[in-house]
């Protein structure tokens, strides 16, 4: 049977070898010699990455398993989370990923879709906004991959502490998406389908917008369990299973 997997926010690290373990079952269960059309990765594969020459024993694994998938004849895609956002194509090719743009629409079994990690639509985060914009833009990677690598270690240390502080301090309204970015991206890329990850909120939300149903599908994050969407020619499946 066809069929086509997406995931996001794993957040894979070396100090969660729970994750790491439930994901290469995952690949083993699913993926692994089966009938599987595409595999999708919706950004924040990982915790923190600092850049491709940054290799660490996980990092080779998870490129080595995703590199077999790839050989095997299903294709693996990428689309950057905020975690993950300076994976190069160095890092890209030696896991036999395809890098897509942060908003890509796919044909998903004759229906169109748009695919992202979504991030950009929790436009109500005012202070992450100004901070995106300038770490998806074309002078600040550049800079930063041009520094040593201990001190973008260090950097990315202390910008993950500061997250962890200023998300303390805000409602889960203001990290979530808003309506009126959700239905933007709908509107600019005229599609009624959209999945996406970022804000650890498995669900499947319905609009009803100028007499069209627009279906927008939430992948969850991997704290304490796995969780994918499968999508077939007949259905889509928001699946999750504790470790």
């Amino acid at each position: 049977m066809r069929q086509t997997y997406f995931i996001a926010d794993l957040h894979l690290s070396e100090s969660r070898p729970d994750i790491s373990a439930a994901f290469f079952q995952f690949l083993d269960s699913h993926i692994v010699n089966q009938d599987v059309d595409a595999l999708y990765i919706l950004g924040d594969f990982f915790e923190v990455w600092v850049g491709d020459d940054y290799e660490t024993p996980l990092s080779k694994e998870v490129a080595t398993r995703l590199k077999y998938i790839s050989d095997n004849g299903t294709p693996v895609f990428f689309i950057h989370g905020n975690r993950d956002f300076i994976i190069r194509d160095k890092y890209a090719k030696q896991a036999g990923m395809t890098l897509l743009p942060e908003q890509t629409v796919i044909d998903l079994y004759g229906t169109p879709t748009v695919i992202l990690h979504g991030d950009e639509m929790c436009t109500q985060d005012v202070e992450y906004q100004k901070f995106r914009k300038k770490a998806r833009g074309w002078w600040w990677p550049r800079l930063m991959l041009a520094l040593p690598l201990w001190y973008r270690r260090s950097v990315a240390k202390k910008a993950r502490e500061k997250s962890k502080q200023n998300q303390a301090g805000k409602s889960l309204e203001i990290l979530d998406v808003t309506q009126e970015a959700v239905l933007s991206v709908f509107a600019q890329h005229q599609v009624t389908n959209m999945i996406h990850g970022h804000t650890h909120r498995p669900d499947v939300h319905h609009y009803n917008e100028r007499g069209a149903v627009l279906t927008r599908t939430v992948l969850g994050d991997w704290y304490t369990q796995g969780s994918y969407l499968v999508v077939t020619p007949k259905s889509q499946k928001l699946i999750s299973t504790p470790f």
